[in-house]
């Protein structure tokens, strides 16, 4: 089946870089303020000339990231619809866009409104949409650009004639609309949001075709909230949650409008192989665009994705191993006592809810040296603006105030926001890395 790719304004992508910038963006010193990211640019600055803290991403591993995620969804036949909420930057949207992917996932009305600001042809809104706000404004660009597509989710019949009552008031105040397309959301046990028996969910999908204002579009649902390991109890909940997506599917799709092809999709950077496996009958039988939605795959990471992603440390599939993209740069301010040192990076400015950063190397103190890897350290608690690292403090101290350190993150979904421009290093690996572009997100 065919997955056409998305469009997104390329043009205002590339704009951005006609940004100036200042003490608005922590990550840039003030050697820069004033000037345009090209400007920038232009001079190829390293990272030493960065002030930490800093996040930083990588070229090399994001461009590998993303081919393979890409190239993984194609041999399996299914679309890719990449989650933009992990790193709300249209920047890194264009770049999956233009290796494919059919749509830009997010979560709720103002992200929604990032992707129109750049023109993101096809969206997933992977939540129920009840506030009427919200609706008239999706209606309103439906309508304005024939080429646009919204897809919106309900789990329940009460979520889908709020939905009808908000879209029947506005189409009597300002003419006919186009129809939101909507998703029917199946739901697991002890998991978020969706529909916890198919029966519910048939209801819903019924509910739906009956409304004007709205065009049943399929199924999705979310596996990730349902296990939170690699071990094959937990892939078995997964899989067989995916399974009752193709069961729900199958009932429902003779709702389905004339001419629409039904979308089966699932999410997550967790569990994407167990998603392939029980949707392929699907893909095999040409009876849905299967649609995976993961996010945190483009950055990968060094603590969650590294130990769950069937792509990571642990490969559960064949193909090439993501590899992490996402990396902090902090520096050594205090050494208070033997076996402790602070460094000046926090709760603000790394990520913490899915584990605690890792010490990975100690930048060179010579001039062009290599970096050297760091071992019997540990990154012990995050406060907000400081960090601890710990050894044994009956040993050498292994670092020394003034000391730069690259640290390995984990959870891309919580790095991003905390980061309005972010560098993009040549090769994070390199022993002094030049900044080769600026990542702008919207949180």
């Amino acid at each position: 089946m065919d997955h056409p790719a998305a469009h997104i304004d390329t043009a205002a992508t590339a704009a951005l870089r006609e940004e100036r910038v200042d003490w608005r963006h922590k990550a840039i010193p003030p050697a820069f303020w004033g000037r345009t990211v090209a400007d920038v640019l232009a001079e190829a600055p390293r990272l030493s000339q960065l002030p930490t803290p800093v996040l930083s991403l990588s070229r090399v591993a994001m461009t590998h990231n993303r081919d393979v995620l890409a190239a993984w969804c194609a041999e399996r036949g299914m679309a890719l619809a990449p989650h933009g909420k992990t790193t709300m930057a249209p920047q890194l949207w264009a770049e999956q866009i233009d290796a494919g992917a059919w749509a830009i996932t997010v979560a709720n009305l103002a992200q929604l409104a990032v992707a129109r600001a750049f023109g993101v042809s096809r969206v997933i809104v992977a939540n129920a949409v009840v506030s009427p706000l919200a609706l008239r404004w999706i209606s309103d660009q439906l309508t304005e650009d024939p080429g646009l597509e919204v897809l919106v989710w309900a789990d329940s019949a009460r979520t889908v004639s709020l939905m009808h009552e908000a879209l029947a008031a506005h189409s009597a105040d300002v003419g006919p609309r186009r129809p939101i397309g909507v998703l029917v959301e199946r739901g697991g046990a002890n998991g978020r949001t969706g529909a916890r028996d198919e029966d519910t969910a048939v209801a819903v999908a019924e509910a739906i075709a009956a409304s004007p204002h709205l065009e049943l579009a399929g199924v999705t649902g979310y596996e990730g909230a349902l296990a939170h390991t690699p071990d094959e109890a937990a892939l078995a909940v997964v899989h067989t949650y995916v399974d009752s997506l193709v069961s729900l599917h199958r009932r429902i799709d003779g709702l389905m409008p004339a001419g629409r092809v039904p979308v089966v999709s699932a999410g997550g950077s967790a569990y994407f192989e167990q998603v392939a496996d029980a949707l392929s009958p699907l893909v095999a039988g040409e009876e849905a665009r299967v649609v995976l939605r993961s996010g945190a795959y483009l950055t990968h990471d060094d603590g969650f994705y590294r130990g769950i992603s069937p792509l990571g440390a642990s490969p559960r599939t064949s193909g090439p191993g993501l590899r992490s993209a996402l990396h902090g740069w902090v520096r050594v301010s205090s050494q208070p006592e033997p076996g402790l040192a602070l460094f000046d990076a926090g709760k603000r400015d790394l990520p913490f809810d899915e584990g605690l950063p890792e010490a990975q190397l100690l930048r060179a103190r010579e001039t062009g040296a290599p970096a050297t890897p760091l071992s019997g350290v540990a990154v012990t608690a995050l406060n907000d603006q400081h960090g601890f690292l710990r050894w044994d403090p009956a040993g050498e101290a292994p670092v020394v105030i003034g000391d730069e350190l690259r640290l390995g993150l984990s959870h891309p979904c919580t790095a991003f926001d905390k980061w309005g421009l972010i560098p993009v290093l040549d090769d994070a690996d390199a022993a002094d890395p030049v900044v080769v572009d600026l990542v702008r997100t919207w949180f």
